[in-house]
């Protein structure tokens, strides 16, 4: 049988090449390349026997755990599509990305699906749900355990031969309006998100070489980040394919010690965190002393910004430290290195393809603003939705295609890029465009900050005026006119906050994501 780039052919070719090799840790559970493969199979396989046909969407709904992963690549099995869903979803939420996906089944934890419950009957397409044990004692009708799903399935891989066309999904964030359903090509995510089967270098040629990575010196990657969301989902498959062992942080809560314990005790050499949401509370606990990080020699970052101050204070503790500060989307995949710089919110030397286009897809001079853009390995587009997909995916006059999802960035003369923020939030003061992440990052740098969000408010002489809810350090205080002072050297005089809220802690999203609703909540009582 012809191999391709679907993910489940990928982790076939893995498991005959390395069966014994770890592939993946999650809390108490372990499983080889062998066991993964084996149990992915027989996920296919109950799948199949329950009615699921190639092409048609299976929704995950769980944090991190060893099923998660074996669900996923179950479903790639019989050529079915995975969607992963947000385990912080409330009922709406869920009712929309289940009814807009059209999954036909459900694999969940059993406490989360309380809230599937509610609105159950209001999803006539969803017909077979497979619950995950969690410790949850709610009823669920009409479902099957696991465990009991798989117990008798096959675990052996005489499934039908598969595409390089064969779907997967991945839902954004939300951050305005519902969460929208990028829809890609196996073959395209695995090359524009999740390594190519060589990470640092060259990616393999075709499916088969993909052998090679089982008789690589084995590594392992700590993956702090929710498989649920791309950021984490991508590393942990740029793991597994390229031989490594994963290991899954499976807390519901980042603490810390307990991943710098896991660290230690998995000899970890790559650790991925969420951002400076994941990465001041790492670097406050190194400074505790007495944790062994000598695996260690990289830490990965994606899905919020890794700001240099954050990167600081854990080089501090570990002078010799290299970071995998990524920028990434889900409409562009992974797309490059950060390598420093005060301005925006990063700098990236980004790989080939990638630019920063105007309006008429013309790559801009440098020093000008446009928007990010990418060519080459990109989505098809969002599912069910081709109104959004025509005003994010473009066809320009040499018959190139490109992802444009909206985030503003601005061309250097070295050809890295520096990205300012996402032009949906985009605060228009008196005529000028700010943009909430540079100033976020500019803030962070404030050695009282610890966390923060900027919106835009409302303002009578200049149509909006910039806001910041800040959660200072512990015992720190700073006021409004320390914070613009210190920002002033780094941000023209209308990107200044105007206004401030301290609060004890800033909320954020379930992928660590500044909340902007929640801030302009806060704002608003204050008024």
């Amino acid at each position: 049988m012809a191999r391709t780039y679907n993910l489940a052919d990928l982790l076939e070719l893995l498991a005959e090449a390395g069966p014994d090799r770890p592939a993946v840790v999650a809390g108490e559970e372990r499983r080889s390349y062998r066991e993964l493969n084996e149990r992915a199979s027989k996920v296919g396989h109950h799948l199949a026997a329950a009615g699921v046909k190639a092409g048609e969407h299976v929704a995950i709904l769980s944090w991190n755990r060893v099923e998660w992963m074996e669900t996923f690549l179950g479903i790639f099995k019989i050529r079915a599509v995975p969607v992963p869903v947000n385990y912080r979803y409330v009922a709406g939420e869920l009712h929309h990305v289940l009814a807009d996906s059209d999954s036909v089944a459900l694999i969940a934890e059993r406490s989360l699906l309380e809230k599937v419950q509610e609105i159950r009957g209001d999803l006539p397409k969803l017909r077979h749900v497979i619950v995950l044990e969690d410790g949850g004692a709610n009823e669920v009708p009409d479902s099957v355990e696991f465990e009991t799903a798989i117990k008798d399935a096959p675990s052996t891989d005489d499934f039908p031969e598969r595409s390089n066309d064969d779907r997967y999904i991945m839902y954004t964030g939300g951050t305005t309006g519902y969460p929208k359903g990028v829809e890609w090509r196996c073959e395209d995510i695995f090359f524009g998100a999740m390594g190519g089967g060589n990470v640092l270098g060259d990616p393999i040629t075709s499916p088969d070489a993909i052998r090679a990575n089982a008789e690589q010196p084995a590594m392992a990657v700590l993956d702090c980040a929710p498989v649920m969301h791309g950021a984490g989902q991508w590393v942990a498959c740029m793991g597994l394919f390229s031989g490594a062992k994963v290991v899954l942080y499976t807390d519901h809560n980042f603490v810390p010690a307990d991943v710098l314990h896991l660290l230690a005790e998995e000899e970890a050499n790559v650790l991925f965190v969420v951002g400076d949401v994941m990465a001041r509370p790492l670097a406050k606990e190194l400074a505790k002393g007495g944790y062994d990080t000598s695996s260690l020699f990289a830490i990965g970052s994606g899905g919020a910004p890794l700001t240099e101050g954050a990167k600081d204070a854990i080089l501090a503790e570990l002078p010799s430290m290299m970071f995998l500060d990524n920028y990434g989307a889900s409409e562009t995949g992974a797309c490059g290195p950060s390598i420093g710089g005060k301005e925006g919110t990063a700098r990236f030397m980004m790989k080939p393809g990638i630019t920063v286009l105007d309006d008429d897809l013309k790559q801009v001079r440098p020093g000008e603003i446009g928007r990010l853009a990418r060519s080459g390995h990109i989505p098809v587009g969002y599912y069910n939705d081709p109104a959004k997909t025509a005003s994010t995916f473009f066809t320009d006059a040499e018959g190139v295609r490109w992802s444009v999802p909206g985030d503003f960035a601005s061309l250097e003369e070295d050809g890295s890029i520096v990205l300012l923020g996402r032009g949906s939030l985009v605060i228009n003061t008196g005529g000028e465009k700010v943009y909430p992440e540079e100033v976020e990052v500019a803030l962070k740098d404030h050695p009282d900050v610890y966390d923060c969000v900027v919106v835009g408010l409302p303002d009578e002489r200049f149509g909006q005026s910039v806001a910041a809810v800040v959660a200072p350090r512990a015992g720190a205080a700073p006021t409004l006119e320390e914070l613009t002072e210190h920002c002033r050297g780094r941000l023209a005089g209308y990107k200044l906050p105007r206004r401030l809220e301290l609060v004890p802690e800033v909320q954020r999203t379930a992928v660590g994501k500044s909340d902007y609703k929640w801030a302009k909540s806060v704002l608003a009582v204050k008024d």
